[in-house]
C-alpha cells in the first residue's frame, strides 16, 4: 500500500471494496456508486461527531445537500479496495457548509474521484432553511479544516 496523499488533513474515512454489484456495462464502478460511497462517508462522518438521525429529529434540523459536485478522475474495477475521505471545509456559522470527499485506490494512492456537497440546514418538519442550531456550529464547527491546508 502506497502513501496516501489526502488533500486536506484528518480526513474521516471509509474503506470500501468494489464488488460485482457496483460494477456496470463498462466493467467498471458505476458513477452512482461513487455517489452513494461519498453519502456512507458523509453521513459516518456527521454520526461520527455525534449529529446522526435522532439527533436531527430532537432538534428539527437537518444537513441537507443543495449542490453537489464531482470529478471522476479514474475507473474503480472489481475488487478494487478504496479508502473514501471526507472533511467540512467551510461554514457560514449560520446556514451552510461545503464538505468536501476523496476517494483514493489503496494499492497505488491513485485518486479516483474529488467531489464537494454544498449543505444547507433545513427545518425537517417543513423543509425549509433555518439557522443551524447550537450543537450542529459546536459539532461540525470543531471538525473543520482550512481549504489552504
Amino acid at each position: 500500500m502506497t502513501d496516501i496523499e489526502w488533500d486536506f488533513p484528518n480526513p474521516h474515512t471509509v474503506d470500501i471494496t468494489v464488488v460485482e454489484d457496483d460494477i456496470d456495462g463498462l466493467n467498471h464502478a458505476n458513477n452512482t456508486v461513487y455517489v452513494k460511497w461519498c453519502e456512507m462517508a458523509g453521513w459516518g462522518h456527521s454520526c461520527h461527531l455525534g449529529l446522526d438521525i435522532e439527533a436531527y429529529r430532537q432538534l428539527d434540523r437537518a444537513m441537507a445537500i443543495q449542490k453537489a459536485e464531482y470529478e471522476y478522475m479514474q475507473a474503480a474495477l472489481l475488487g478494487d479496495e478504496l479508502r473514501v475521505a471526507t472533511w467540512l471545509t467551510e461554514s457560514d456559522g449560520k446556514l451552510s457548509m461545503t464538505r468536501r470527499f476523496q476517494i483514493v485506490r489503496l494499492s497505488d494512492g491513485a485518486t479516483m474521484l474529488r467531489g464537494q456537497w454544498k449543505v444547507v440546514c433545513i427545518e425537517m418538519s417543513s423543509g425549509r432553511p433555518r439557522r443551524m442550531p447550537p450543537e450542529f456550529k459546536d459539532g461540525y464547527g470543531a471538525a473543520l479544516v482550512s481549504e489552504a491546508s
